[in-house]
């Protein structure tokens, strides 16, 4: 095992010890411990199943950590419950900021399979300057309409525990109405399907032994390579029509599978038109695109591009960022 592959299983085994403690501090905290009731017999737990489908009765392939099966109970039951899954059968990737698993689609949904997003304790979220992309969006509630509650508008103000669950919430809303918006408008990106608290679901890319690889461990021809360049910018551009900047695009977003392409990972999208420093933000997106086809052989001219694509819709160039943005290289 090389040093780089040993240090990143280590990461992943801190970050799952850290995700224990906040699920069993989160248990604590409930003052009236629950009853233990007399267990029915085998025959009694027969028949609940056979009727039961609620997301307590899931159970699921997948072999998960204790910890992970709960978070994973609490963030997947409702999907379980309206059938749009039946089974969880492995974790597909593991990020920072949420881990994608591989499903089983239940009876309400056409599809096969399905991947289910699942974002990980807000304590471990490891997005920095998540508020540069938050500029000029409104706060969305889990059904994704606009928070105009006073209570929630205050708890979002003062960045209560209560704020900072809504703020989560809004967070995922936006990524699947993003995802609403482009699928129907045409766009390279996963159908998406539902979402809850905690998780969206939406079309998986891959088959049942294989997902799609993202582009970056892609070598392909140039010619080929030309057409997937295309057709990227094309989606970059049916995102502006849309009024969206990707705000992380780059050949670690996009998968690849049997010489077609999918846009992914829109937790971080701007509005060109309300956040001030959405061109940079958008110029780097262009920037990184370019750079990984050019490594392909394709050349291409990434300042100029982004700057025809983004006149061409109306905007201006800032000629700034935020003081609290990141650098935007």
């Amino acid at each position: 095992m090389d040093t780089k592959h040993y240090l990143s299983l280590l990461d992943e085994l801190d970050d799952l010890e850290q995700t224990e403690q906040i699920w069993n501090k989160k248990k604590r905290r409930n003052k009236y411990p629950a009853r233990h009731p007399q267990k029915p017999d085998a025959q009694t737990r027969a028949l609940i199943r056979t009727q039961d489908d609620t997301g307590q009765n899931f159970k699921f392939t997948y072999q998960a950590a204790r910890f992970e099966e709960s978070w994973l109970l609490e963030s997947l039951g409702a999907f379980y419950e309206h059938r749009w899954i039946s089974d969880v059968l492995r974790r597909v990737k593991g990020g920072k900021e949420a881990s994608v698993y591989l499903c089983v689609a239940g009876a309400e949904v056409s599809a096969r399979l399905l991947a289910a997003k699942v974002y990980r304790p807000r304590q471990l979220r490891n997005l920095k300057n998540d508020a540069l992309y938050r500029v000029g969006r409104r706060d969305l509630d889990q059904d994704g309409n606009r928070i105009v509650d006073d209570g929630m508008l205050k708890a979002l103000h003062h960045r209560t525990g209560y704020g900072e669950q809504l703020r989560h919430q809004s967070w995922i809303a936006h990524e699947f109405q993003a995802l609403k918006t482009l699928q129907a408008a045409g766009a390279d990106v996963p159908e998406p399907y539902a979402a809850e608290h905690n998780a969206i679901l939406m079309d998986y890319v891959g088959d049942r032994s294989a997902s799609a690889p993202t582009l970056n461990t892609i070598t392909m021809e140039p010619a080929e390579a030309r057409l997937l360049f295309d057709r990227v910018i094309d989606n970059v551009n049916l995102m502006l029509q849309q009024h969206y900047v990707h705000g992380d695009l780059s050949a670690y977003n996009i998968l690849y599978w049997q010489g077609n392409i999918r846009l992914i990972d829109f937790p971080q999208i701007v509005s060109p038109a309300d956040n001030p420093a959405a061109w940079e933000i958008f110029r780097r997106d262009v920037a990184r695109v370019c750079q990984y086809f050019g490594s392909q052989g394709v050349p291409s001219d990434p300042r100029t591009l982004a700057a025809d694509l983004w006149r061409s819709h109306g905007y201006k160039i800032a000629d700034h960022v935020p003081r609290n943005g990141p650098p935007l290289t």
